[in-house]
């Protein structure tokens, strides 16, 4: 019996919490990516901030500083398309996205366009820059994208944002997924079979440092491929979501500065969650104990601040974080 009590204990508390606090109770349901990439524990970080389960401690005690009642929670999934995919169909209340790929779901065009628009969409916040990661294993001798012919790459899988930029990518190169050994994995499974030399390259789209390329870089080593070039400035000149980015020497192990592209990593959410309810994640999201967690949580946490909270965003606002951004002074 002595056993038993601190788990019957537990059970009542639960039950009178179920009884007291089950109304009061929403659910808030953020896809992000693949365990191995920045989505997920910047997911995890968001869904911190925002939520105030009830019988938390108030803010002013030093409890949560999210939204009354709310559970938010960051779940793994394939990436923007998928994620996308889930908003349209009411599976998911919000999701990452690439710019990219959330401006063609909305306007149903790129590779949206045989799907047909998804007119519930709406932007939350843009976050942070992705960076464009094209992670060779070490002494496969590809140096350029085009030296990706003829060899094994991971273009991740189908649904992730990574896959869409990974076609472009070979596309402007002069090659197509025909002229490489593709295959469509998340990049840890790639990982293990780079370390198994049954795999010579894999992209990533993700704010540097990523936690799939640091496990590489590390264990067995790595090298980074530029993507640059008039190849590149082709792109950005015919996409506009695409910028310029540079990822610093020895962000990774032994890897020195590295050219790349970017697009913007942005939360967005279903146009039938509740206004109020989006007006307060949206302040949750920017309140002072927030701006710590987001420091403190991840390198990318730094540069996910309010006042690019609005950059290349090229969908609408959902009405209630246009609210929140009207009062902040950062929109007119």
């Amino acid at each position: 019996m002595q056993k038993l009590l601190p788990f019957l204990l537990t059970m009542a508390m639960i039950c009178g919490f179920s009884v007291a606090s089950a109304q009061d109770m929403t659910f808030f349901r953020i896809g992000t990516g693949g365990t191995g990439g920045t989505y997920y524990p910047i997911g995890g970080l968001v869904a911190h901030c925002i939520s105030n389960p009830p019988g938390s401690r108030p803010c002013e005690e030093g409890g949560s500083c999210g939204v009354p009642g709310l559970v938010a929670i960051a779940q793994s999934a394939n990436g923007s398309v998928a994620n996308i995919n889930s908003i349209k169909s009411g599976v998911l209340e919000a999701g990452f996205s690439q710019s990219d790929v959330a401006y063609w779901a909305y306007t149903g065009t790129g590779i949206f366009e045989k799907k047909g628009p998804v007119k519930n969409l709406r932007a939350l916040a843009n976050l942070y820059p992705e960076t464009i990661h094209l992670v060779a294993r070490k002494g496969a001798g590809i140096k350029s994208v085009k030296d990706l012919k003829g060899k094994r790459v991971s273009l991740d899988e189908p649904g992730s944002g990574t896959l869409v930029d990974a076609r472009l990518i070979l596309e402007a190169y002069g090659l197509t997924e025909k002229d490489v050994k593709a295959d469509y994995i998340k990049p840890n499974p790639a990982i293990e079979k780079i370390k198994d030399n049954q795999m010579d390259a894999f992209f990533i789209v993700a704010g540097y440092p990523t936690g799939a390329v640091v496990e590489l870089a590390s264990s067995v080593g790595a090298e980074l491929v530029p993507i640059n070039g008039p190849e590149a400035d082709a792109m950005i000149e015919k996409y506009g979501f695409f910028a310029k980015d540079l990822i610093p020497a020895d962000t990774y192990e032994g890897i020195g500065e590295t050219e790349s592209l970017s697009v913007g990593a942005q939360l967005v959410v279903s146009a039938d969650v509740d206004a109020e309810l989006v007006y307060g994640i949206t302040k949750a999201l920017w309140n002072e104990k927030s701006r710590k967690l987001l420091d403190k949580g991840h390198a990318k946490g730094k540069v996910i601040t309010k006042e690019t909270a609005l950059d290349g965003v090229g969908i609408p606002l959902h009405p209630g974080a246009e609210k929140f951004y009207k009062e902040a002074g950062l929109l007119k």
